[in-house]
């Protein structure tokens, strides 16, 4: 196609700035000479045009010059054609195109960035990742006023490459269209902070919490044309609270802009009154705290062993009232019923707090909920909260208790009281709950006892957002204990105006709001297809190395599935059904004179090959992977159910079907 002579001069013009631009004039100049020198010196012969384009993709210049052109294709071209397949292996080469958002001018918003990071000195020795190597990742995750945002993962690096934007909606006009917009007075009174979570990632996909922030945003209110840059020194966690683990260069930025803003002296003047403010208020209650700990103690002296937990340290170091890290916690459309809240729960991973050196000692870490669902694991403590939190939120009076279980290992779990006075213990780690029966230590030895079937032995406290009991009963043994919280004599209360003047949500208090929960981010389809194909593959090359041959039957890893489907549904509501129709499938797919065996096993994570070494762990499951006989035949099916927070439960089934020979 020839283009009319104006067209064909502008673009000469463009591809002459674009060369000058490049400097390829002197770069040609400079190959020339070189190739002159060393190709016509010795024999003096004539230099084509070919040689010299030879000498210029050799050294890399015509691909620079490729690079730097740019094709705009017309956008309603390109919908005419149809879409490409996506590929499931791709290289990104162009800039990273950043997505545009309308913005409502009724809203404030905080836009901060995050422009990368320095002197993570941990990864001073990590080698620059290959293209395509997996490598270790952090991931920065961010709560602010019931909103959360997650950054892209970047590899692990003494400077991390961090460069995301997050829009942060600080306040919405909803008084009507007559009323202003909110200056900035009124937002330096938003005292809430931007939680930001640090996450490492490895190469095996488990998470380790790196560091806990809390930034005040609100310095920007009192910066020059609304914008201001902060270098954010993040602290590691746990007994590492007091050490640097890097530094994020974060730019803070007002939208709309604002027409006045604050002086420092004013900003300043606030902080220090809201510092001042939340540490009287936290004096106070220790004073009462410390109060109530010497009356406790004078009501027998055997309580000075109990375990009764006033305050609990969070990921920083930083001690808190035990009621803070309870909220009324509403899960949206995510979880139906409190029985799936608990199995939720139950699916996060489950971690004691690391511990540097030996001794056996437990180390104590709370953790806020944002590091506990950004990191997805945690420790007894972390699952009791949130499973009390969100059965606070359907509407259950529900307690967390503080006491041990066999060995004098400290524990939590759950506890609901009925309005019929019916007791029932949650085990937050597993979904398992049990019906308190009280053992009457005063009856005679013929008057037959409930046998308990908790793993619970002793209990020192019961608490949620609002209420603290400490168990001044004659025996701290959860057997004999009776749950009525309202009896004095057996549960010493706390004020519960000391409890909401430092745990209320509304009170300038250093505990972080409930982040919401996320959705998950699972196909679960596409999930449990992958594990089942890798696991295929992993008993493949297993038989392999014992020399047999595997044959699967496709139709008997479909069978499987009902049983899957009914194994997770008895966790979640302990109703078991559909057993008949799965027994019924399975002996018309086995024929006579065969035998037919079948192994189930639960993961919270859906690493393929960690799975495999763990079923072949059991002495059941490895002999029907190595399964020897006549006419074998395996099958395999997974069924990946996911949660929210990404969180998942995953049922493997192993089966295989042979000829009996005697």
């Amino acid at each position: 196609m020839a283009l009319p002579p104006e067209k064909a001069s502008e673009l000469k013009q463009i591809i002459h700035q674009q060369l000058v631009k490049m400097d390829v004039h002197g770069r040609i100049r400079e190959v020339l000479a070189e190739t002159i020198r060393e190709e016509l010196a010795p024999e003096h012969q004539q230099l084509s045009t070919e040689d010299l384009i030879k000498a210029l993709r050799q050294r890399g210049i015509i691909d620079d010059v490729m690079k730097e052109l740019k094709f705009v294709t017309d956008v309603n071209e390109k919908e005419r054609t149809s879409a490409p397949k996506p590929s499931t292996h791709f290289v990104d080469r162009g800039p990273p195109v950043l997505k545009k958002t309308n913005i409502d001018p009724t809203r404030r918003y905080l836009y901060l960035q995050v422009l990368g990071g320095k002197a993570f000195l941990e990864h001073l020795q990590e080698p620059e990742p290959l293209p395509g190597q997996i490598c270790s990742t952090f991931t920065l995750c961010l709560h602010f006023r019931n909103q959360r945002f997650r950054s892209k993962p970047v590899p692990c690096a003494c400077e991390p490459d961090f460069h995301d934007g997050f829009l942060l909606e600080v306040h919405k006009d909803s008084l009507g269209d007559g009323s202003k917009m909110v200056d900035a007075t009124t937002m330096l009174s938003i005292c809430d902070p931007v939680h930001m979570v640090l996450i490492k990632t490895d190469t095996f996909g488990e998470t380790t919490l790196v560091a806990s922030y809390f930034l005040e945003w609100r310095s920007v209110l009192a910066a020059e044309n609304g914008v201001t840059n902060v270098a954010v020194e993040l602290l590691g966690v746990g007994t590492e609270s007091k050490v640097s683990v890097g530094v994020l260069n974060i730019k803070l930025e007002m939208y709309p802009q604002l027409s006045k803003t604050l002086s420092p002296e004013v900003t300043n003047t606030q902080f220090a009154l809201e510092h001042q403010k939340t540490a009287e208020k936290e004096r106070l209650f220790l004073v009462y705290a410390k109060q109530w700990w010497r009356e406790y103690l004078q009501i027998r002296p055997t309580h000075n062993v109990r375990l009764v937990k006033i305050f609990a340290q969070d990921e920083n170091g930083v001690n808190h009232p035990v009621c803070s890290y309870i909220r009324p916690l509403r899960a949206g459309r995510l979880l139906d019923t409190p029985r799936q809240a608990a199995r939720f729960v139950s699916v996060l991973g489950y971690e004691r707090a690391p511990v540097i050196g030996g001794g056996g000692g437990k180390q104590e870490q709370w953790c806020t909920l944002l590091a506990f669902l950004c990191r997805n694991k945690g420790d007894c403590e972390d699952h009791a909260n949130l499973l009390c939190s969100l059965l606070l939120g359907f509407g259950l009076e529900a307690f967390v208790c503080v006491g041990t279980k066999a060995k004098g290992v400290p524990h939590t779990w759950v506890m609901t009281c009925g309005t019929d006075g019916t007791i029932t213990f949650w085990e937050s780690l597993t979904g398992h709950r049990y019906i308190h029966r009280p053992i009457n230590p005063d009856d005679p030895p013929l008057v037959e006892q409930p046998k308990p079937l908790y793993p619970y032995r002793t209990i020192g406290c019961v608490f949620n957002h609002q209420k603290f009991f400490g168990n001044c009963q004659p025996s701290d043994a959860v057997e004999v204990c009776v749950f009525d919280l309202h009896d004095e004599s057996k549960w010493k209360p706390m004020s519960g105006e000391a409890i909401k003047s430092v745990c209320s949500p509304g009170t300038t208090s250093s505990v972080p709001p409930f982040p919401p929960l996320c959705a998950t981010t699972i196909d679960a389809a596409v999930a449990s297809n992958e594990i089942e194909l890798q696991l295929r593959i992993l008993v493949s090359e297993h038989r392999k190395d014992l020399g047999l041959s595997t044959v699967w039957d496709d139709h008997l890893s479909y069978l499987l599935s009902p049983a899957l489907s009914a194994y997770e549904l008895e966790r979640t509501t302990s109703i078991s059904a559909g057993n008949e129709e799965f027994q019924d499938a399975v002996r018309r797919a086995v024929p006579d004179g065969h035998t037919f065996k079948g192994f189930p096993i639960h993961f919270v994570y859906r690493n393929a090959r960690r799975a495999f070494a763990t079923c072949l762990r059991s002495p059941f499951c490895e002999e029907i992977i190595c399964c020897r006989g006549d006419q074998v035949r395996l099958a395999v099916r997974v069924r990946v159910f996911p949660y929210p927070e990404s969180a998942c439960a995953v049922w493997i089934m192993f089966a295989c079907k042979y000829r009996s020979v005697l």
